[in-house]
C-alpha cells in the first residue's frame, strides 16, 4: 500500500501519475508551525498554572528545600537560645561571686554582649535572607560572649591560686610603729580645715605627726606601683599595689627605700617620715584603697598593737626581704 500512496490518478490521461514531493521551504514552515505550537501550549500551561496557583515542580523542589533550610536555622535559633541563656548565668554567677571575692570589677554586659555591628562581613548572607544573616550575626555575638567568660575565668583562676597569699596582702597592720610615744594622730579620715588653705576638704587619709626619720613599713604584701617625688603635694611618695582591689600610698617621706616594680613584704621599711611636698610639719600621710576608691584605713589596723609584736613582724620581714630579694636597695632622697 505505501508504494502506491505515492502515486495519483490523472483524470486527463486516466493513468497514475507520481506524487510531486514536498518543498524544502514547505518543509521548514511546517517545522516552524510545530515549534510555535509548542511555544503557544508552553506559554498556556504556564498562565494556566500561574492563575490558578498551581505551583510548577521546580517551584515545588525549590520551595521545599527552602522549607527545608529554615528550619534548620529555626532550629539552630532554637540552640543559641539555650546557650545565651546559660551563658547569661555563668555571667551573673562570674560578675556577683567568682569575681567579688577576689574584688575584680563586674565586666559589664555591653561589654560582654559587644557584637560586630557596621561590618560588612554579613552583606554576602543577604541574599538569602534576613533571618540567615541575624542567625551569623548572633553566632558571633555568642563566641564573643564565650570568649570574653573564659578570659574572666582565667583571670579568676590566677587569682584563686593566690587565695592563701590574700591574708597577708590585705593591708592590716599600721604604717608606722605603734609606739604612742613616737606618733600621735594629727589628722583622720574625713572632711577637716585644710591646713593650708583654710578651706573645708575631704582629707582622703590618716596622717601620723612624728620626728623626721622614723621607719614607715609596708602594711601588706604587694609590688612597688610607683615610687618618687610627686609634684602635686605629696611630695616623696610611694604607692603600692596588694593585689584583690588594694593599694595603699605613703607620703611626704624623708627617704625612699623601694625601687618601682619589686615585691615588699608586709612589716618591710620602705622609705622615713619626712616633711617633703605640701606640708606644714614632718608626719606620714597614709592613704588605702578599694577598688580604687578612697576607705578609711583606721578600720584596717589596730594602733594598739604590742610595739614588741610588731617589731617582730617588721624583723622577720626583713630577714625574709634580705634573703629572697636580688634587688639593690637604693635610697631616693628629695627636699
Amino acid at each position: 500500500m505505501a508504494k502506491f500512496e505515492r502515486y495519483i490518478l490523472n483524470p486527463e490521461t486516466l493513468l497514475y501519475d507520481e506524487k510531486p514531493g514536498i518543498t524544502l521551504k514547505e518543509r521548514m514552515w511546517r517545522y516552524l508551525m510545530v515549534f510555535l505550537g509548542s511555544i503557544a501550549l508552553s506559554a498556556l500551561y504556564f498562565w494556566i498554572a500561574v492563575s490558578l496557583g498551581v505551583e510548577l515542580p521546580k517551584t515545588r523542589i525549590l520551595k521545599l528545600r527552602n522549607e527545608s533550610w529554615a528550619s534548620k536555622v529555626d532550629m539552630i535559633d532554637r540552640k543559641m537560645d539555650s546557650y545565651d541563656e546559660y551563658l547569661s548565668g555563668l555571667a551573673l554567677r562570674d560578675n556577683d561571686i567568682y569575681r567579688s571575692i577576689f574584688a575584680l570589677n563586674a565586666i559589664p554586659e555591653e561589654v560582654r554582649s559587644e557584637g560586630f555591628e557596621g561590618l560588612n562581613r554579613y552583606n554576602e548572607l543577604e541574599g538569602f535572607g534576613s533571618q540567615m544573616s541575624a542567625s551569623a550575626r548572633r553566632m558571633d555575638v555568642l563566641t564573643k560572649k564565650a570568649y570574653v567568660q573564659s578570659k574572666s575565668y582565667d583571670e579568676v583562676l590566677s587569682l584563686a591560686r593566690r587565695a592563701g597569699d590574700m591574708a597577708s596582702c590585705v593591708p592590716a597592720i599600721p604604717p608606722i610603729t605603734p609606739d604612742r610615744n613616737k606618733f600621735s594622730v594629727s589628722s583622720p579620715f574625713g572632711y577637716r580645715t585644710d591646713p593650708i588653705h583654710g578651706s573645708s576638704r575631704m582629707h582622703t587619709g590618716m596622717d601620723f605627726s612624728m620626728k623626721p626619720g622614723n621607719p614607715v613599713y609596708a602594711t601588706g604584701d604587694g609590688v612597688i606601683e610607683s615610687c618618687g617625688f610627686e609634684i602635686n603635694g605629696y611630695g616623696n611618695c610611694v604607692v603600692i599595689d596588694h593585689g584583690f582591689g588594694y593599694k595603699t600610698r605613703y607620703a611626704h617621706l624623708k627617704v625612699i627605700l623601694v625601687n618601682e616594680g619589686i615585691p615588699v613584704k608586709r612589716g618591710e621599711k620602705i622609705g622615713e617620715v619626712g616633711n617633703s611636698g605640701r606640708s606644714t610639719g614632718s608626719h606620714l600621710h597614709y592613704e588605702l584603697f578599694y577598688k580604687d576608691k578612697h576607705i578609711n584605713p583606721y578600720g584596717y589596723m589596730d594602733l594598739d598593737m604590742p610595739v614588741e609584736e610588731y617589731k617582730a613582724l617588721t624583723d622577720r620581714s626583713r630577714d625574709e626581704s634580705e634573703k629572697a630579694s636580688s634587688y639593690p636597695v637604693v635610697k631616693r632622697v628629695r627636699r
